[in-house]
């Protein structure tokens, strides 16, 4: 679709065309739906072959998280395919099987982590490249970024970022802070404490929304959860922030919103699955703590709440440790030597 990034390569002299894909999203992951959309899909893989043979390209390089046509394209156009494999497919035990040698097909596997990569198993295709930050994440100064916010100057306020969905962790993060309550985990009295609930869910799932506000006012929690929506003004989101928290209920790849947070200098409380472990250490460049468990977020967030001093020491050391160790230049040397290493053999 057309949006920055367009904009953004054409500026650089980059050719961009834009075509309809049609996309294989988690729901679609049943008989019913492959079905559907396998005509679709077809269709991609002819027009992205023609394009590529047009164009004198050298690989196809495709995401799973976007189509399934390159899987098909690459061998028409007789050049290599690399499949970006971007998702963790919890859940989708019955159909991994038939998906998982589908991924096979493709000449690379670039894994976002090593707990993407795992769940392939045992094959040479697949290799770990972990994201880099896409922008260098700025985080604004607090009073100003409270008062763009609306939030007390003087509260504890734990924000999270992304996308209203049942595996963001939302209500996670609601039943910890009623849980957190006017005492801090270790029982000791601290500034009334806020969640800033910064997104949206995806159309046609309002419903998602509704339920967190039902949640909040049953827990007691109406005036202590901060609706924001969608935000494209981050910095503030992270200036505002005393802590970022990141407590996906399903292991996550690589998130860019503890990422960004992190590269922000912000000190950030994760999930322990996924992706997360990878990029943060915990007590290093941030707080791990046990996925779908209010109680031991709560905890964690309590004696971060007590520890000013801590969060600035997390922040600061993740600030400086995820610049160097996912920089853009890195991933771009990466995938570089992964091209190479394709065009040559």
């Amino acid at each position: 679709m057309d949006g920055e990034l367009r904009s953004d390569l054409a500026d650089g002299g980059v050719e961009v065309l834009v075509r309809p894909l049609a996309v294989m999203r988690r729901a679609s992951m049943t008989p019913s739906g492959v079905a559907r959309i396998s005509g679709a899909l077809a269709r991609d893989a002819g027009a992205i072959a023609r394009l590529a043979g047009a164009r004198g390209a050298a690989l196809i390089h495709t995401n799973t998280s976007v189509t399934l046509g390159g899987s098909v394209a690459g061998r028409v156009a007789g050049i290599p395919h690399v499949w970006h494999l971007r998702e963790i497919y919890t859940g989708f035990e019955r159909y991994w099987p038939a998906y998982r040698r589908l991924l096979l097909s493709a000449d690379a596997l670039p894994c976002v982590s090593e707990a993407t990569r795992a769940q392939l198993g045992d094959t040479d295709k697949a290799s770990v490249v972990h994201d880099g930050l896409g922008v260098a994440p700025a985080r604004a100064e607090r009073g100003a970024a409270r008062a763009a916010l609306g939030l007390p100057a003087e509260a504890f306020v734990v924000a999270i970022l992304g996308r209203i969905s049942t595996w963001k962790g939302q209500d996670v993060l609601i039943r910890a802070m009623a849980a957190l309550g006017e005492t801090g985990g270790d029982g000791r009295a601290g500034a009334p404490a806020v969640a800033l609930v910064a997104g949206d869910p995806w159309p046609g799932e309002e419903g998602r929304l509704h339920d967190l506000r039902a949640l909040a006012a049953q827990l007691g929690m109406t005036a202590g959860v901060r609706f924001a929506g969608f935000r494209s003004d981050v910095e503030n989101v992270y200036g505002a922030a005393d802590v970022v928290a990141v407590p996906s209920t399903q292991p996550d790849p690589f998130p860019n919103a503890a990422l960004e947070a992190a590269a922000a200098g912000c000190c950030v409380v994760a999930a322990n699955h996924g992706g997360l472990p990878e990029m943060l250490e915990d007590g290093v460049t941030g707080r791990l703590v046990t996925a779908n468990d209010p109680a031991a977020l709560a905890a964690v967030l309590g004696e971060l709440r007590a520890d000013a001093a801590a969060r600035e020491r997390l922040g600061a050391s993740a600030a400086t440790t995820i610049r160097a160790r996912f920089s853009p230049a890195r991933l771009l040397e990466r995938m570089q030597t992964l091209y190479d290493g394709l065009l040559t053999g």
